[in-house]
């Protein structure tokens, strides 16, 4: 159906609220406004905003998100970004009223929904984000479509810059994301930029008086959007001193990369004697997140669960990427041909229901082979207290098919890991073919030659748990503590994250089923701007 476009009469209305609300404030402070406010228009501004991580997490586990119209998403599952928006700044409250083209369709077929968000809208002056939402809801082969206009998803705490600002979702948002627990609950960070200038300055408002600072247009001064104080509000904030996010950039302040590729310790004593072409390793580090969803996906609030690790094994701060230590094996340069084992257990544990778990699973023992950069990782496998040893669980890609020793130390970082038929088995939502965490490979040739001090990129760091008792798991034997699981030709069957959940205990599968199906169908939602109407189609 066509989108429905309602641009012009909304920010018609918040124009005018906001130029209300400035009146009402000189009044009450005993000023008299003898003219209109001055409105500028402003164009070319992006915003980003990734709704909720969580909500993000949960669709990717089990959906997708499709982005299109102009908006766009950043890689790993990032942020959603819309653009050209275009809007106008009130010159005597110092607010902003922007309006954003951009579609965004997050889908599950597996738990039956489908949610649009159109026309999303901030307003400084009301410190909110609204947008068109059109929900279909599918229960026991019957649709249900609900639709609203301007619909409040989150309230925003307003700063001068518009970058990086702080979100509280909505009761309407968790009405309509499926998961009522989302009203109050904290958003995503929200940041709004401008990204492209006009061509010429915007001609000067009505009712500016010679002498007086021209309008604020978008070439000369960022509109300052804070709540209005009075007439004494300070001029906005020229953006060469508070510039915004970069255009396009999900996180105003990501991150720096977590390890661009360490560097050998240095060594105190005289240089390893050089290794031979082939023989057998004498230690190593291997790195491999399995796939950051989901990590996510366990200890977030769906699976409300664990990460563990045990035998060795370390898992980087903030629920990141894992290292399993003390490398054996075999290796001949001159082939090209790698075998690695190593020592270590990760296991992930959640959907509890009482003294059991719908999800228990262990990897240990991780063996990694490279034949000419191309390879696999395989790992002994425990899901609910099946086990199955050697499970190829993703085929390998390196960058190049050379293994070369520096200092006594094959290092071969950022091997593409894809999703095998038997990992797909094991981890039940991801199809064969998913891309998973690139594994970082580090392994030494002497006994006197000295590894990277965090074994590759995404590694390092101690223990580390995740959830909301952070007790240990199962370690590494991954013990069942409930449930069933069986094995065959070598693949893990009921042990499995199952994609529809079936084989989760009830209120395990209740909490899941809270969260992805959509409910509400129906309700009144309490807004003076939207409208709202639901019908059923068989």
């Amino acid at each position: 159906m066509p989108v429905r476009r309602h641009r012009s009469s909304a920010l018609a209305a918040a124009v005018a609220t906001a130029t209300a609300v400035g009146a009402t404030a000189l009044a009450a402070l005993g000023g008299a406004t003898t003219a209109a406010a001055a409105e500028s228009p402003l164009s070319g501004y992006e915003l980003t905003w990734g709704i909720k991580q969580s909500y993000r997490t949960y669709v990717g586990m089990f959906g997708a998100f499709t982005v299109s119209e102009g908006a766009g998403q950043a890689a790993g599952n990032g942020a959603f970004t819309f653009t050209k928006g275009t809007g106008t700044y009130d010159t005597a409250t110092h607010t902003v009223g922007l309006a954003f083209e951009g579609r965004l369709v997050s889908a599950s077929a597996a738990h039956g929904f489908e949610i649009t968000l159109t026309d999303v809208r901030f307003d400084s002056a009301a410190g909110e984000i609204t947008a068109d939402v059109r929900k279909v809801a599918t229960v026991d082969g019957t649709a249900t479509t609900t639709e609203g206009d301007d619909v409040p998803l989150a309230t925003v705490d307003v700063t001068r810059d518009m970058t990086d600002m702080t979100t509280t979702l909505t009761a309407e948002a968790g009405e309509y994301l499926g998961n009522a627990g989302y009203a109050g609950a904290a958003g995503d960070p929200l940041t709004v930029t401008r990204t492209t200038q006009p061509s010429t300055e915007p001609s000067t408002g009505p009712g500016t008086e010679p002498g007086t600072e021209p309008s604020a247009g978008p070439t000369t001064r960022e509109p300052s959007p804070g709540p209005s104080t009075g007439p004494t509000d300070p001029e906005p904030a020229d953006p060469e001193t508070t510039p915004a996010a970069s255009p396009g950039s999900p996180d105003p302040n990501p991150d720096p990369d977590p390890d661009s590729g360490p560097e050998p310790a240095t060594s105190t004593g005289a240089s390893p004697a050089p290794a031979p072409a082939r023989g057998a390793i004498a230690d190593g580090t291997l790195g491999w997140g399995v796939k950051e969803s989901f990590r996510s996906y366990v200890v977030g609030p769906i699976a409300d669960g664990e990460v563990t690790v045990s035998g060795g094994a370390v898992q980087a701060a903030g629920n990141g990427a894992f290292t399993f230590k003390d490398a054996t094996g075999t290796y001949d340069t001159d082939a090209g041909k790698l075998t690695a084992a190593f020592k270590g257990a990760v296991n992930f544990k959640g959907h509890r229901s009482g003294d059991t778990y719908g999800l228990d699973l262990t990897l240990s023992n991780l063996k990694a082979t490279l034949d000419g950069g191309a390879g696999t990782l395989s790992a002994d496998v425990n899901s609910l207290g099946e086990q199955t040893r050697g499970v190829v669980l993703a085929d390998l890609k390196a960058g190049s098919g050379d293994l070369e020793a520096d200092g006594g130390v094959i290092t071969v970082d950022g091997i593409a890991a894809t999703l095998t038929g038997a990992g797909a088995e094991v981890f039940g939502n991801y199809p064969a073919g998913t891309a998973l965490d690139a594994v970082d490979l580090s392994v030494a040739l002497t006994d006197d030659a000295r590894l990277p001090s965090s074994g590759g990129s995404g590694t390092g760091g101690g223990a580390a748990t995740g959830g909301a008792d952070g007790t240990g798991g199962a370690g590494g034997t991954g013990s069942a503590v409930g449930g069933t699981g069986t094995t065959t030709g070598g693949s893990i069957g009921g042990g499995s994250l199952a994609t529809t959940g079936t084989s989760l205990p009830g209120p395990a599968l209740g909490a899941a089923a809270g969260a992805a199906v959509v409910v509400g169908a129906g309700a009144v939602y309490a807004t003076r701007r939207r409208r709202t109407r639901a019908r059923s189609a068989g």
